[in-house]
């Protein structure tokens, strides 16, 4: 068996699941992105105590690493870490915008997730049907001629909470709009993918990636 728990806590809600190589044995969600901290940790309990499997079984721990929330990201690659340091287990790091790509699939044409990141800012990349990354993941301020040399050479699909303000600006006849779902089960062939290559990070030095740097207004002196 290859037992493998993917942790999703990067763009809205929280969710894991629980998977046997590429095969999904349960999972469970919770769309209130401000109670993931307190839900996380029992309902991984709650998990696998309804599949009567014991937290030692586990080989690996698949983290969506981001892009995306701060406080949604710190909180979930420090549970994966935990449990990747208590059970002595590789942690597997997964592109957040990979993860969104892989739940929209089958497509034709270029995936192109996108998570908000405030006013016409978004975070994204662009994939093929292969789930390769065609464009690095990157922050971008969107207008009416993003992405325009790849629409002019293929139909691309935008998806993602950052998607519905491009769909305002964007009318090219190959740029395409749809609402996907993506939650840890997303992220459950490629973190067996990984886990095969024995693609592991680096559990003492694996950070967020938040996409930008993170900057925290200077403190006001006491006076």
């Amino acid at each position: 068996m290859s037992l493998i728990l993917t942790i999703d806590t990067a763009v809205i809600g929280t969710s894991i699941c629980l998977a046997d190589g590429d095969k999904i044995l349960a999972s469970s969600e919770n769309s209130e992105q401000r109670e993931g901290a307190s839900w996380l940790q029992p309902a991984i309990q709650q998990l696998f105590k309804e599949q009567a499997i014991s937290l030692s079984s586990l080989s690996a721990v698949a983290i969506s690493a981001g892009p995306g929330s701060y406080t949604g990201l710190r909180v979930g690659m420090a549970s994966a870490k935990g449990l990747c340091y208590a059970l002595k287990i590789p942690l597997i790091a997964i592109n957040t915008l990979q993860m969104m790509a892989a739940a929209a699939l089958p497509a034709h044409g270029l995936l192109c997730p996108m998570i908000d990141a405030r006013r016409m800012e978004v975070f994204t990349a662009l994939y093929d049907a292969s789930l390769t990354e065609v464009l690095p993941s990157t922050p971008l301020v969107l207008d009416q001629t993003s992405f325009i040399d790849w629409l002019d050479k293929d139909p691309v699909l935008f998806f993602g909470n950052g998607s519905q303000k491009f769909q305002t600006l964007m009318n090219h006849p190959n740029a395409r709009f749809k609402e996907v779902s993506a939650t840890a089960q997303s992220m459950v062939p490629l973190a067996y993918a990984a886990f095969q290559k024995k693609d592991f990070a680096d559990l003492a030095y694996c950070e967020p990636f938040y996409g930008k740097a993170f900057f925290s207004p200077p403190s006001k002196p006491f006076v």
